[in-house]
């Protein structure tokens, strides 16, 4: 269940002070009662109706560190979190895990994928395939045997196959292909 705002449980203070009884507030404000009880309760214990301050551990990255990590990987893709975390240190000087680069990149919209392989398709080469296309389409069986088509998958069973990964945001998967498929210093798979 979502946390009630400042503003409702100020609401339901003033409903409660007008005398209403709390059952009342639960029907007009649509919460529980239990709820509407522990703001009454903890603004006789604590002077006020905020949150109270919630244990956990604290950031190990500032958010300069932060936005650093997400410039460095979208100025270079395909860039790994375990190639970069060794680059950026905590507050108390100790080098930052490949998780927390993952999760700061995550917090950021950025996601690791699979980069898109495939043609890129320009103007030109979409004119060329409908051509293409609209010239064989009255071909029957026996023209189209004679066709040996070469897109079959690879299959690697005993070793990885180097696949890399791609950071980006949805929506991002064609974009800027150009750009990326003109070079990438990794030397990996060129297509994003």
């Amino acid at each position: 269940m979502s946390r009630s705002s400042e503003v409702d449980r100020h609401r339901a203070l003033g409903l409660l002070q007008a005398g209403l009884p709390i059952s009342e507030v639960s029907l007009r404000m649509n919460l529980k009662k239990t709820r509407i009880f522990r703001v009454r309760q903890r603004l006789h214990e604590t002077d006020t109706v905020s949150d109270r301050p919630r244990s956990g551990r604290p950031r190990c990255t500032t958010q300069r560190q932060d936005r650093d990590l997400v410039r460095n990987h979208m100025n270079n893709r395909f860039l790994s979190a375990s190639a970069s975390s060794p680059h950026t240190r905590e507050r108390n000087n100790q080098r930052i895990s490949a998780k927390t680069v993952r999760r700061r990149l995550s917090t950021s919209g950025l996601r690791a994928r699979r980069p898109y392989i495939g043609p890129i398709l320009t103007q030109r080469l979409r004119h060329q395939r409908t051509l293409w296309a609209q010239e064989h389409a009255a071909w029957d069986r026996i023209q189209w045997r004679s066709v040996v088509f070469s897109d079959e998958p690879q299959f690697c069973i005993d070793h990885a196959d180097g696949h890399v990964h791609v950071w980006r945001r949805s929506g991002e998967r064609l974009k800027d292909t150009k750009q990326i498929a003109l070079g990438n210093a990794t030397g990996g798979v060129e297509h994003l």
